[in-house]
């Protein structure tokens, strides 16, 4: 892989270090010692990772020099750090889901991605902080305490994977894995001013993802810059027999279509995503977008999707009611914490009373609810129902327009603590990320300048099942006519700022 034709291309990107690391112009060595500083420096105060791979993270970087120096290739992404989120199976690494519940389990398999990103040349250097089991919106709801926003320390970065959108916003790696359910590699990309990316569902393996709601769950990539993310999503796309939803194609091909503009390209922005509720700020930035795209020749009109209004609605019936199922698992039987107790139902109870943090236990509730006798047809059933609507206005809208356009997340970074007592006014951070989850269509943000407040703004790019490189032609553009992207306080971590390859 080599650096893109178009878009941003930043010094530390993870392109350029690979290039140069499997040239021989720098050590793998040398470039994870650099972001492990830059970690001892800064995290502390943002809280990005739960555990630090340092030892791990030497030894394959090691091994990346030692196959550069005997004349080998080690992949595309050589000697590249990345971050995983602390809900992908690690071998031998403790993997928490941020939660109690998995207190000292160490997985004796590694997920798919991980095999996919090791056998890339890249180097995994930390697992990252989420909301609880990637229940919420704001990793506030973490065993581990919060997870803090790299431009401002008093917001949230978004969730749940909220720890790889700070670590790469942060400069403590150029690349970070996320999971996405409702929203949660999109929105916290928004938050933090980084690109992410929730590919069509079936595209990545979810075999070693510890799952929150099955039927929406994927496995996706944030970057610095819209090649960095296309890079990283040709890496772990692909078919995987040990999951029987993957999709039987290859890893698609991005990197060599960024270039190729957007002249005569169809471009809806979704009215029913721009109505109230989206600060005015978030509205214009996506306006100005619409106006970007036109201006490199795409054909730019307003389109309906109608259904997207319920979509908030029957995400709540569906991801509790999968969230309840495959959270039963989690008994104090087979691994992670056990409170003992004088019979086996109640140190059933009393583990998952300990375990399982407020959130969890909200959602695990609503959906055995909404599974139980007598309800299932009224609110599982109807739910699903609302869903093919969905899936079916999406469908009918691709075929007027090959992507469209509208906000990530309805505001900018809020403050910590703002909405952690309103479960009502935490869920609608997702209103305009839930659709493309529930369709199965692949989405992604990118940032587009900052709000009132200087904070960033992301703008999203939805597009048909499997039209990745479509979208990211579009991504592309969008990234190469951004409005300037906010500035870092100058006190911000001195030590950090003085690694060669900080992220401007």
């Amino acid at each position: 892989m080599s650096p893109p034709p178009s878009g941003r291309d930043p010094a530390g990107s993870a392109l350029t270090v690979a290039a140069a690391v499997r040239a021989g112009e720098r050590r793998a060595a040398d470039v994870v010692e650099e972001h492990l500083a830059r970690i001892s420096a800064g995290d502390d105060e943002i809280h990005a990772f739960n555990e630090v791979m340092a030892d791990e993270a030497r030894a394959a970087a090691r091994a990346v020099d030692a196959i550069v120096a005997g004349g080998g290739d080690p992949g595309p992404l050589a000697g590249v750090p990345v971050a995983l989120k602390d809900n992908l199976c690690t071998r031998g690494v403790p993997t928490t889901c941020s939660s109690r519940i998995l207190a000292g389990w160490r997985p004796p398999y590694d997920a798919t991605v991980v095999e996919r990103v090791v056998a890339s040349g890249a180097v995994p250097i930390g697992k990252t902080n989420l909301d609880e089991f990637a229940m919420g919106s704001s990793t506030e709801n973490s065993a581990f305490g919060p997870t803090r926003n790299p431009f401002d320390v008093e917001r949230v970065p978004g969730g749940s994977s909220g720890g790889s959108a700070a670590a790469v916003a942060a400069g403590f790696a150029p690349l970070a894995l996320g999971s996405d359910t409702g929203g949660s590699i999109r929105q916290p990309a928004a938050l933090c001013g980084v690109v992410g990316v929730k590919p069509t569902y079936g595209m990545v393996s979810r075999y070693g993802l510890v799952a929150f709601a099955s039927s929406l769950d994927q496995i996706g990539p944030f970057a610095a810059s819209v090649g960095d993310a296309a890079a990283l999503l040709e890496v772990i796309a692909g078919h995987d027999s040990r999951d029987s939803t993957s999709i039987p194609r290859p890893a698609p091909s991005l990197l060599a279509g960024l270039g190729e503009g957007v002249d005569g390209l169809r471009v809806g922005v979704v009215s029913e995503l721009m109505a109230d509720g989206i600060a005015a700020d978030v509205a214009s930035r996506v306006r100005e977008a619409a106006d970007a795209l036109s201006a490199a020749g795409a054909k730019v009109d307003e389109v309906s999707v109608p259904a997207t209004v319920y979509g908030l609605s029957a995400y709540y019936l569906i991801a509790p009611a999968e969230a309840s199922s495959n959270l039963a698992r989690f008994d104090g039987v087979r691994y992670g914490l056990r409170v003992d107790a004088p019979t086996t139902n109640e140190m059933m109870v009393a583990t998952r009373t300990e375990g399982f943090g407020a959130e969890v236990k909200r959602r695990i509730m609503l959906g055995t609810y909404a599974l139980s006798a007598g309800y299932y047809d009224a609110y599982y059933g109807k739910a699903q129902r609302v869903r093919t609507l969905i899936t079916r206005d999406f469908a009918a809208a691709y075929e007027r327009f090959d992507v469209l356009l509208a906000p990530t997340s309805p505001t900018t970074a809020f403050r910590l603590g703002d909405k952690t007592e309103d479960p009502l006014a935490m869920y609608l951070n997702d209103v305009c990320t839930i659709p493309s989850n529930l369709a199965g269509d692949p989405a992604m943000s990118v940032p587009f300048g900052t709000g009132a407040d200087g904070l960033p703004v992301g703008v999203q790019l939805l597009a048909p099942a499997l039209g990745e490189a479509v979208m990211f032609r579009a991504a592309a553009v969008l990234e190469a006519s951004a409005p300037p992207g906010p500035e870092r306080p100058a006190a911000w971590f001195p030590a950090h700022a003085a690694v060669e390859g900080t992220r401007p």
